[in-house]
């Protein structure tokens, strides 16, 4: 399943055993599904290195962590990370890209949406396998430009 500091860290293999889940199938989980989880795990990712990084109101650690997890942004983290990405990851990502989704985002392309949809099944893909260090890997080279960006505002505040 991983080493301890996998599971120690966004574990959902210690999630199960605290709630006596069993563990399923990542085959049998939808696309959709995967994305919905994904969305969290990722989200809980850019909000903790915001809160990490800068001690400034709430307002404004949530401005800058939606900019980051619009789907526009998520698209670009997307095209940093795509050529590291093993044949598997690429499946699990067209999967979600492709997916029949009924709902759609407000303020982002039906391309962009797609791609950001496929890039949170691979996170909710890589949570829910316990493959937290690659993970965090990926997330971190995909992530790399936004940080520099906030970086930057913050040197001009």
């Amino acid at each position: 399943m991983g080493t301890g500091i996998e599971q120690e860290n966004l574990g959902a293999a210690r999630i199960r055993a605290a709630f006596s889940l069993e563990e399923q199938d990542i085959r049998t989980y939808s696309p959709l599904t995967l994305a919905y989880l994904g969305d969290a795990v990722y989200d809980l990712i850019v909000r903790t290195m915001l809160v990490e990084q800068k001690n400034i109101p709430v307002n404004k650690l949530h401005h800058h962590a939606s900019s980051m997890v619009r789907a526009e942004a998520q698209k670009d983290a997307y095209h940093r990370v795509k050529n590291d990405l093993t044949e598997e990851e690429l499946a699990v990502f067209k999967r979600g890209r492709n997916a029949k989704s009924y709902t759609s985002a407000k303020n982002a392309t039906i391309g962009d949406y797609r791609v950001a949809t496929g890039l949170e099944a691979l996170f909710g893909y890589w949570y829910l396998t316990g493959q937290t260090e690659r993970m965090l890997a990926i997330a971190r080279k995909g992530l790399d430009a936004s940080i520099s960006v906030e970086k930057a505002e913050q040197t001009e505040a």
